[in-house]
């Protein structure tokens, strides 16, 4: 296979999971974005930063983009060429929204476009190799597949399915000025349960589906939680500080992910700015707010001109 010259450009949301009561199932796709650019050479692998991470992620064949393009090469039994890639990244590191999943997911997608034609790599293999890497799908699957997700796991093989939210859905994203590891946010969590903890997230699940597709004004009680972010909140008291100022007004405000960001699901525009003057006069760590709209497309890829690199 001629791969030589070959080059792609890959886009992927953030994604920030859970949404309160949906532990390791949910995922949101959001509309910021880290892309790379690919080309085929021969030669070793590089790979250049512009953003977040730049000076500070592995810049050869250690960076987890390539390591997640050599996992899709493996797995379709070709042998991976050297790979020059520009990144350009804008998702927080640490924070909750997914970094790891979209360096995952651009590195597959990558691959997948540089395989194109002669290999596919549909989007359930896609899918199980990202979970590989990740270790569960939440993140991965809204990175790739873009909306709602529901993430589910048959005989140890991923699933998940995409649904499109309502358009009244209006998330807001903040980021504190530090990163909790999710090792240690994972840690923190207990062996099992009490039983009328679990009954009560089952039902705020069920409801979080509806009030995300179909009816918004649903949100602040769907989006109560007793599983997780309890648990976790001495890993990042300023964090749950703020959900519980944001929720004590009325607003649906969960952990993103393992933290320490915080997604506050309005229903409207203007919940949301009631949302983000909160946040503003809010003391404590410095917080970067971001009034976002969910991404609908998930991991795009797109051919460029072959380079005679």
């Amino acid at each position: 296979m001629g791969m030589i010259g070959r080059a792609v450009r890959v886009r992927v949301p953030a994604s920030s999971a859970n949404l309160g009561p949906g532990f390791d199932s949910f995922g949101l796709a959001l509309a910021v974005y880290d892309e790379i650019e690919v080309t085929a050479v021969d030669g070793p692998c590089r790979v250049e930063v512009e953003g977040v991470g730049a000076g500070e992620v592995a810049t050869d064949e250690t960076n987890l983009v390539v390591r997640a393009a050599a996992h899709a090469f493996q797995a379709v039994g070709v042998p991976m060429p050297g790979l020059a890639i520009k990144a350009r990244n804008v998702i927080p590191h640490g924070g909750g929204l997914g970094s790891s999943a979209a360096a995952i997911v651009s590195g597959l997608v990558a691959a997948k476009g540089l395989l194109a034609p002669e290999v596919e790599l549909p989007a359930q293999r896609l899918l199980e190799l990202a979970t590989e890497l990740e270790g569960h799908p939440d993140n991965v699957a809204a990175a790739l597949l873009g909306g709602l997700t529901i993430a589910w796991t048959v005989d140890g093989v991923p699933r998940a399915k995409q649904l499109i939210v309502h358009r009244g859905v209006s998330p807001l994203v903040c980021t504190p000025d530090f990163s909790v590891s999710t090792e240690h946010a994972r840690s923190l969590q207990p062996a099992s349960v009490p039983y009328e903890d679990a009954v009560f997230n089952l039902s705020r699940s069920a409801l979080l589906v509806a009030a995300l597709v179909q009816s918004p004004e649903l949100l602040f009680e769907a989006t109560e939680d007793r599983l997780h972010q309890d648990y976790r909140a001495e890993a990042m008291p300023a964090t749950y500080e703020l959900v519980q100022r944001l929720r004590a007004a009325g607003h649906a405000a969960v952990v993103s992910g393992a933290g320490p960001s915080i997604l506050v699901l309005a229903s409207d525009p203007a919940a949301r700015a009631e949302a983000a003057a909160i946040i503003a006069a809010s003391g404590g760590a410095a917080w970067e707010t971001r009034l976002l709209a969910v991404d609908v497309r998930g991991a795009t890829v797109i051919p460029l001109p072959v380079s005679a690199a």
